[in-house]
């Protein structure tokens, strides 16, 4: 099979895994890897290597810029403590697990060990967003799970970079160390700076295919543009998010908006499921290149990792959370999660795709490549498979669902936000203002989602009879391709103002 027949039959059997697992309720990214797994001990299966510059830049990037985009300034001022703590001293504290499991039983040199625990250490993006986005948890729970996420890869491939630096020139050197002070405070100005510039050039782009196809391109170049400068390619992209998504406007055309948020959906959904399909399959060509005793040898001490790098995670959460709840005992405003809470956010720690590509990088020629390479493929498959398998069942188990809250949120902002239009609208005299003031009071009253359901059927039964006229006026050539098209997403759009709440949504499978 050719590379691209193998991809399609390889998304093929993911669409029917998706279909598995949303009726399991179980997330894709551990079920996907394994099925990767198991593809790959079959006779015959393809062989796709992963080269890794690449595919940290094709599968990292865009899932930082959909989820930095999304993500409140606010939030992250608000949780400044927690974030470094998990994004910075949790990554230092697991690295430091790793090279004393390391020490104590295969006695790999510092260097190496410090390159392990980096390339092991950060929970990954791509692995959090897939796992939570279903995931019905406290507001402040998934902001810090996915704040998280979009800072801790800095962290790991800094210490990586001067890690495998010091393991090729045998130590410390002046270049080194002003590189590694630089990358971070440069990489965020970086990123601020060139989302600055194509916050300029974004509207004369907008309501165009352009304009999309401009926002990837821009994803993928903060990226290697940052690579290129020894930046940090991580820290660049979010803060160019950021800036990017502070620099919007009220007024931005919403089409725009519209058009954008259901193509990074599917866009970023697709590089997921392949990223982590691809991920399964290595597992041959890791396996493929040990002797029997090196990889009885390798088991072992991977196991023993996989405990540690998940223990550590969970020490690291309940210790901080008896801090804050001393602090907070004694007058400081940062409130503890639950201990229920604090268990879900230690026992979220899923590694993904930056594990295994930052992996792969290694030099042929570095000292216990194939067991360091075989140790975080283990610790990726372990983590998305026993701890993203087990999350949703941890929060039912727990009680930490917040189904009710979130419809009281979206009930209360709907209301406040016709209260806006209302308050707008003072003043305003005619027909045509009453009509439109008739709408608002009706929810500010009753509430949203308060149409009656006579009123409701009535509106879906005149749109679809809309739908067969213009279905008519198209067979009868009255109505040309373009404008047909026009006029059916203009039906749409008043059919989706009066469907309830779960006929809007699209789920990820």
């Amino acid at each position: 099979m050719t590379f691209f027949e193998t991809l399609v039959a390889l998304l093929a059997v993911a669409i029917l895994l998706l279909q598995v697992t949303r009726r399991m309720r179980l997330p894709y990214p551990g079920i996907l890897a394994a099925a990767g797994v198991a593809v790959a001990v079959l006779p015959g299966a393809p062989d796709i290597p992963i080269d890794p510059p690449t595919a940290l830049a094709l599968f990292i990037a865009p899932v930082l810029v959909d989820s930095a985009y999304d993500f409140p300034l606010g939030a992250a001022r608000r949780m400044l403590v927690p974030l470094f703590v998990y994004a910075v001293v949790a990554v230092l504290f697991t690295v430091g697990v790793v090279v004393s499991i390391s020490a104590l039983t295969v006695g790999l040199p510092i260097a190496v060990a410090v390159t392990l625990g980096a390339i092991v250490a950060p929970p990954d993006a791509a692995a959090a967003t897939a796992v939570l986005s279903n995931l019905p948890v406290d507001r402040r729970v998934d902001a810090l799970l996915k704040g998280e996420s979009l800072f801790n890869d800095a962290t790991a491939l800094l210490l990586f970079s001067a890690a495998l630096t010091i393991q090729a020139r045998g130590g410390f050197d002046t270049e080194t160390v002003a590189r590694m002070a630089f990358a971070a405070p440069g990489g965020i100005l970086f990123g601020i700076g060139f989302g600055f510039l194509v916050s300029r050039l974004r509207p004369a782009t907008d309501n165009t295919v352009g304009g999309t196809l401009l926002q990837f391109v821009y994803a993928f170049a903060t990226w290697l543009i940052a690579e290129r400068l020894h930046l940090s390619a991580v820290l660049a992209t979010v803060a160019s998010a950021m800036t990017l998504a502070t620099l919007a406007k009220v007024d931005d055309p919403p089409r725009m908006r519209v058009h954008s948020f259901a193509v990074w959906t599917t866009v970023v959904f697709l590089l997921n499921v392949v990223a982590f399909l691809l991920m399964g399959l290595q597992a041959r060509r890791i396996v493929g290149a040990m002797s029997a005793a090196e990889l009885e040898r390798a088991i072992g001490f991977a196991a023993i990792v996989v405990v540690g790098v998940i223990a550590s995670r969970l020490a690291i959460a309940f210790f901080f959370h008896a801090i804050v709840g001393y602090r907070h005992r004694h007058g400081h405003e940062l409130a503890p999660f639950e201990h229920g809470e604090t268990l879900l956010v230690g026992w979220s720690g899923m590694r993904g795709l930056v594990t295994l590509a930052t992996a792969l990088v290694l030099p042929a020629d570095f000292t216990d490549r194939d067991l360091v390479v075989l140790t975080a493929f283990s610790v990726v498959l372990a983590t998305l498979v026993i701890q993203g398998a087990t999350l949703a069942p941890m929060i039912r188990l727990l009680k930490l669902g917040r189904e009710d809250k979130a419809r009281q949120e979206v009930h209360m902002a709907r209301k406040s936000l016709a209260q806006a239009a209302l308050g707008r609208l003072e003043g305003e005299k005619g027909p045509e203002v009453e009509a439109i003031r008739i709408a608002y009071r009706e929810i500010c009253e009753n509430g949203p989602g308060s149409l009656p359901a006579r009123r409701r059927d009535l509106a879906l039964a005149a749109v679809l009879a809309q739908r067969k006229r213009l279905d008519e006026l198209r067979d009868a050539d009255l109505v040309g391709p373009s404008q047909y098209l026009e006029l059916q997403e203009d039906l749409d759009w008043k059919q989706l103002a009066v469907a309830l709440d779960e006929e809007r949504r699209i789920t990820e499978s």
